[in-house]
């Protein structure tokens, strides 16, 4: 007797029914989903290799990155959400804001290392007016004009807004036409209001984040999308989650891709204060199942998906290049979010690392520009070696690929 290695023969009939429907070219639906994200045992490994499958016919071999720098304005917010380890008072320690002149020096310093994109959020200081948000897009593109602006997450429309009495729309079409280019469609954490109430008190409520993400895409500005899991979340959530990322991409078609933010726990109050009830970040397999499912509730709708090694790390980025990823997101150059809550992981990983570590993994490196359309291949060169523009404490993020089997030289030493 033979038996069969293919892991969707080893799935269970539910769920290879479901990832056979998936690959046929038909929606998953929500419940599926749930189901999906559920799975245990040997339904994994059909979901990964379904979620791989998917990835080929859209993506091809290509992994992308784009070289960015994140500039953070200011940590200084009162708006108390539980799981936020880099809010600070205005009269704490290590509290910081920037005028627009010094955003604005660090994005030419940006730009002169081959920048192409800014990634500009801040938190919601009390004392600063509406229009600042206009003020760091005009000085940007006055002096930048090339430099893609890539800001501020609808948390922060909904309080720039609200501070120059504006609704939504007017307000984004302002910074549309001050130069802002692309939104960060961060602060979805989960699109839950149980959920929500627990992690932020409901201060920017699920309707009230679609309705500015939609105001923003019908505008012309497109988006990311993100979710935050791994904390008071589970199958139901993510599943619902997805399906109204979805819905909304079905009428806009306005987000750029998927970014799934790993809860990092160890500087997150939200952890600290409730140990027993909050998990401290997604298990391996959440991780995996996470861009995997994604990858396949999203087939058609939203083709890239994301995985942000600031949360994981280089190593398990690579990882999940295997699981439905295409993109390794930007090289940052800094980074204060996800390091404020504990990650250890870098602030920066340069575009000649980025090549490495794709191509070790196999696949061919492309830097892209925020749109994704692609600026530069690196099929048969590398790009020119940097030094990080801040310099590193910890472990050099290639230090993983001498153990990696696909692990290959520079081209240009291998020539």
């Amino acid at each position: 007797m033979t038996f069969s290695t293919d892991p969707m023969h080893q799935a269970s009939p539910e769920i290879r029914a479901i990832l056979e429907k998936a690959l046929s070219g038909h929606e998953v639906s929500q419940a599926e989903g749930t189901s999906l994200f559920a799975a245990t045992g040997a339904d994994l490994p059909a979901i990964y290799q379904t979620a791989d499958q998917l990835r080929q016919r859209v993506n091809g071999d290509l992994v992308t990155f784009v070289v960015n720098r994140n500039i953070n304005f200011t940590n200084i917010c009162y708006m108390g959400c539980r799981f936020c380890g880099f809010a600070k008072r205005a009269d704490e320690a290590g509290a910081e804001w920037l005028e627009p002149e010094q955003i604005v020096a660090r994005a030419r310093e940006a730009w002169d290392r081959g920048g192409t994109e800014v990634c500009i959020q801040g938190g919601l200081h009390p004392k600063m007016e509406g229009s600042y948000y206009l003020d760091i897009v005009r000085a940007l593109k006055t002096e930048l004009p090339g430099m893609h602006i890539h800001a501020f997450s609808p948390f922060e429309i909904w309080y720039g807004a609200a501070k120059s009495k504006k609704s939504y729309r007017d307000f984004l079409s302002e910074l549309k036409e001050a130069g802002l280019d692309t939104m960060p469609g961060t602060a979805a954490e989960i699109l839950d209001t149980e959920i929500r109430q627990q992690l932020t008190k409901n201060k920017l409520s699920t309707e009230r984040w679609v309705e500015i993400i939609r105001a923003a895409h019908e505008v012309g500005i497109p988006t990311t999308a993100t979710i935050m899991y791994g904390h008071l979340d589970g199958p139901t959530h993510w599943a619902a989650h997805m399906a109204l990322l979805r819905d909304i991409q079905k009428d806009t078609g306005g987000f750029t891709e998927l970014v799934p933010l790993s809860f990092v726990h160890t500087e997150s109050p939200l952890y600290s204060q409730n140990p027993d009830k909050v998990r401290p970040g997604p298990t391996v397999d959440e991780v995996d199942k996470m861009h995997a499912v994604s990858r396949i509730m999203l087939h058609g709708h939203i083709d890239n998906i994301q995985v942000s090694w600031t949360k994981l790390g280089a190593e398990r980025a690579t990882q999940l290049l295997a699981r439905g990823v295409n993109d390794l997101g930007g090289t940052l150059m800094n980074e204060s979010i996800s390091r404020s809550a504990g990650a250890s992981f870098g602030q920066e990983i340069t575009a000649h690392e980025m090549v490495q570590i794709i191509r070790a993994a196999g696949r061919v490196p492309a830097q892209r520009r925020t749109d994704y359309s692609i600026l530069e291949m690196f099929d048969n060169h590398d790009p020119e070696v940097q030094d990080p523009l801040v310099k590193r404490t910890g472990a050099n993020p290639l230090d993983f690929l001498d153990m990696f089997p696909l692990a290959q030289p520079p081209l240009e030493a291998a020539q």
